[in-house]
Order: C-alpha cells, then structure tokens, then sequence
C-alpha cells in the first residue's frame, strides 16, 4: 500500500466525521460561503505578479517536519507581498499537519487567490471550500475516476470555485480532461514514493490543451528552472517546501524572486 493509498482510506474517514459534526446547511451559513472568489487565471497572468503560487506547509509524508516555527499569516502575508499569484494552504491533518483553520487564517489576511491544497474525493470538500474562503480546489487526477473528476468539478464551478486539476503522467492527462478545468497542474512529484523529476513538466506540457492554463508543481528550487519552464509554456508554478524549509519562507520567496527578476 502506497502513502497515496493510506492518505485517501483515511480522508474517506475524515469526510463521513465532518459530515456528521457539521450540516450542509451549517456550511452554507459559513462566513465566506458568499462571497465571490477571485478568479485564477487574473491573477496568474497578471504582468506584476509572479506566477509562483506559493504554498504554505509544515511538514510531509516524505521529509517529516519542514518547519512548525512559523504561522500560516505572516507567511501567506509575506507570500503575497513578495508577488505571489496565489497561495496554496495545506489542510490535511494527519499526513502534512495542515488544518481548516489555516484556511481560514490566510483569507482573513490576503486578498489573492487561495488554493485548498486537500485530497478531495467528495462533493461535501467543496463545500467546505467555499465556506472556508478558498478560491481554487486541488482535483487530484490518481485518486479519481474521469467520472469523479467531471462530477466534482462541475460541481466546484456551479458555486463559482476554480478548478486545479493534478496529474502525474500522460496516462492521467488524457483520460482526466474535461471542460469545467481552469488549470491543468503537472506535479513532478511520484505520489507512490514521493520522488521528483521536474523533466516530467517539460514531457507533458505540449499535450495539454492551451484552453487551460498550464500549472508545474514541485522540484522547482532555481529561478533559472521557472524561465525555462516559462519558455515550455507554462502559466504558474507551484513552490512550497523550497521556502518552507527555510528559518523565514517569506524572505526566502523575496530573495528567490529578486533573482527571478536579476535571471
């Protein structure tokens, strides 16, 4: 059994005790429930922002701790300042640390997109969400059925969210489009075992329909390695545990981007 496998049994657990403890309807009366997300692509096109959608985490299956000395304001904060067109918040508890609470905490204090980064396999994680002030949801292509990825992802668009579609290879791609995607991401990490090979973005980038906007996600660490993948055709990369893994993730995304800029 692979972590994939173990993350998802447990998810199926967490979604059956969140449904039990609170309504649909107590969801709908939540404080964002109303309001209307940003939209994605505004953002990561926009000429002044970077394209980096910077995530906040705390610690992974794979590494263990990354950093828990931190709060998730003053790094999304920080984030954000620095030019970041969107902020990515774990909020899986068990495996990365991660809480609803974070989500919550980072909308109080942005106004950028918000991608919950979440394992979602059932409509009521949408829900969720859009309670919670996310902009974006994370449809990950290895743990769905093409069916449950057209399902969720009509249902994310009906309540206005944006939609993240994550693969790991051509197989995923190709039996995973549909056209209620915003962003086609290419995660260049082995959700089996938790390697990375950033050639995976460059093999899959010229068979994803240019409709959608072109997300590399993870192995990014050079700002020399975010021009190349601008050059393949990519809108957005997604960086985490690059900044994270520093004593200040926001002065470390400020550094990075002033040699983005100097490259």
């Amino acid at each position: 059994m692979t972590i994939l496998d173990k993350i998802v049994i447990r998810k199926k657990e967490e979604v059956a005790q969140a449904k039990r403890l609170v309504s649909v309807k107590e969801l709908e009366a939540g404080l964002h429930f109303n309001r209307n997300p940003y939209v994605f692509k505004d953002f990561l096109v926009d000429d002044k922002r970077t394209g980096i959608i910077a995530e906040f985490k705390r610690r992974s299956p794979s590494k263990g701790v990354i950093n828990d000395q931190v709060t998730v304001e003053e790094v999304t904060q920080a984030y954000a300042a620095a030019g970041a067109s969107a902020l990515s918040v774990l909020t899986d508890i068990d495996f990365f640390g991660g809480h609803t609470n974070d989500l919550l905490a980072a909308r109080a204090t942005n106004e950028v997109p918000i991608l919950r980064k979440e394992f979602i396999i059932d409509e009521y994680q949408i829900l969720e969400a859009k309670a919670l002030g996310a902009d974006i949801i994370l449809l990950i292509a290895a743990i769905l059925t093409p069916e449950e990825i057209k399902n969720l992802s009509a249902f994310a668009k009906s309540l206005g969210l944006n939609v993240l579609l994550e693969v790991h290879n051509q197989e995923e791609l190709q039996r995973s489009i549909c056209k209620d995607l915003d962003a086609i991401g290419v995660n260049n990490r082995n959700l089996a075992d938790f390697t990375v090979n950033i050639q995976t973005s460059f093999d899959l980038v010229n068979q994803i329909p240019d409709e959608f906007l072109k997300i590399s996600e993870s192995a990014i660490s050079a700002p020399q390695t975010i021009l190349d993948l601008k050059v393949a055709g990519f809108n957005g990369f997604l960086i985490g545990e690059n900044f994270m893994k520093t004593v200040n993730p926001g002065q470390a995304m400020r550094d990075f981007v002033g040699k983005l800029i100097s490259v």
